[in-house]
């Protein structure tokens, strides 16, 4: 494909951009994102590496749309049984239509070009399937309802009522439902003159260095929910040894390595990862595996792959934050893309917090597990954790697999030391 976008600068104009920037939802992503204006804007990417919209960068109606037709991947061009010419872009455009939309209606913002990939960019094609929606609604001259324009956006005016559209009517109704709720203009935090959310007390940057707690280096229950730190106490292993060092409930203290830097030590590491999979993903799909040694199995390999990436340091080892050391925007993409939502994702700080690193990073591994819609093996889901599921090498014997068999031995060795088995034949 000889297209290739990068930067949101390398597919749309530069008025278009300031236009992006002035919409506030987009402004505070991007500027969280790390994003500054006057520089170029990355596009987000998925962990293949194709690049695509944020539901914040589109909305409503067109959102839907492009979700259900290319699920927001700007690169793509379908050619639909029977037909000789391609759906091209976001909301998967005839060119044809296009070209009837400019020459019979009028519509001249932007003009064709004779290579349709130029349908590949965002605001042009954006810019038709509204015009296009904007005509349907009113049909034959009669004002239409949003079931019979999504129908005909689909199948034609004539297929609008045919029981051949209505399936992707449902899916439409279930796509934008799915969608985060948009807040009023008086639920968003004030900004302050960078663009940045600023808190109504101190009025300083949201996760700025300023609003951290010295004690949040300290203290497991500065980091952590009371919830989780509930679920903590409450487990037998976790108990047994904050009893034991004299830990109280309301300052349990976090280990600390000779330059002060807080780690867990693998009783919490295990009871973190034990407690998420309990709460949010222990829904074995295998007949064969039983829900206590799946558990097991996968709090191995969970605390072996975490103990790898970060050493268990509260803040990770640079540059991958966390105990899991999920980079923050491979996170993102999880809370906003595939709906894991248990834990609020506001910025990379958040992921110092030992459960919603573990949330995430048990997360990807789950999404790694049925990479392509395939059931992988812990060797393919592992090694694509640290170097992504397209660069994952069957004869690995890098350093960092070797290391991580070697944690993993410690993690296993311990528990067949308390008679736990993890067969899952």
């Amino acid at each position: 494909m000889a297209y290739s976008f990068t930067y949101w600068d390398d597919c749309v104009d530069p008025e278009d951009l300031e236009a992006m920037w002035n919409v506030p939802e987009v402004s505070v992503e991007w500027l969280k994102a790390g994003e500054e204006q006057g520089q170029k804007v990355h596009l987000s990417r998925d962990p293949d590496g194709q690049p695509y919209l944020t539901q914040t960068e589109m909305r409503g109606m067109i959102c839907a749309i492009a979700e259900l037709e290319s699920d927001r991947i700007l690169l793509v061009m379908n050619t639909p049984y029977k037909s000789k010419e391609p759906n091209v872009g976001l909301m998967q455009l005839l060119p044809k239509t296009v070209e009837w939309l400019i020459s019979e209606l009028g519509y001249h913002s932007y003009a064709a070009e004779e290579n349709i990939e130029y349908l590949f960019k965002p605001f042009i094609n954006v810019y038709f399937a509204a015009a296009y929606l904007k005509w349907l609604s009113s049909f034959d001259n009669n004002k239409r309802d949003e079931e019979f324009m999504i129908r005909a956006y689909k199948g034609g005016t004539k297929k609008a009522t045919h029981k051949s559209t209505l399936r992707y009517w449902k899916s439409y109704l279930a796509v934008k439902e799915s969608f985060p709720c948009r807040k009023s203009v008086d639920d968003d935090p004030p900004l302050n003159n960078s663009g940045l959310p600023v808190h109504s007390q101190t009025g300083s940057p949201e996760h700025s260095d300023q609003s951290k707690d010295a004690n949040d280096d300290i203290y497991w229950d500065s980091r952590t929910s009371p919830d989780d730190m509930n679920a903590m106490w409450n487990h037998p292993a976790v108990r047994k040894v904050w009893t034991k060092s004299k830990e109280t409930r309301g300052k349990v203290r976090f280990s600390q390595d000779e330059k002060k830097r807080p780690y867990l030590s693998r009783v919490e590491m295990k009871a973190v990862a034990d407690i998420i999979l309990i709460r949010y993903l222990s829904n074995p799909k295998t007949k064969s595996v039983s829900i206590l040694n799946w558990r097991s199995l996968i709090i191995t390999v969970l605390c072996a792959i975490g103990e790898v990436a970060s050493m268990r340091f509260v803040h990770g080892v640079e540059p991958r934050p966390g105990i899991m050391g999920i980079d923050y925007s491979t996170a993102f993409w999880l809370y906003l893309e595939l709906g894991f939502r248990a834990y609020k994702l506001e910025s990379v700080d958040d992921l110092s917090n030992p459960f919603v690193s573990m949330y995430f990073g048990a997360a990807y591994v789950a999404w790694l597990s049925e990479y392509e819609g395939r059931e992988r093996t812990p060797d393919f889901f592992v090694q694509a954790y640290f170097v992504g599921p397209k660069n994952v090498n069957p004869q690995d014997t890098s350093t960092l697999w070797l290391k991580y068999e070697e944690v993993l031995s410690k993690y296993e060795d311990e528990r067949k030391r308390h008679g736990e088995s993890c067969s899952i034949m």
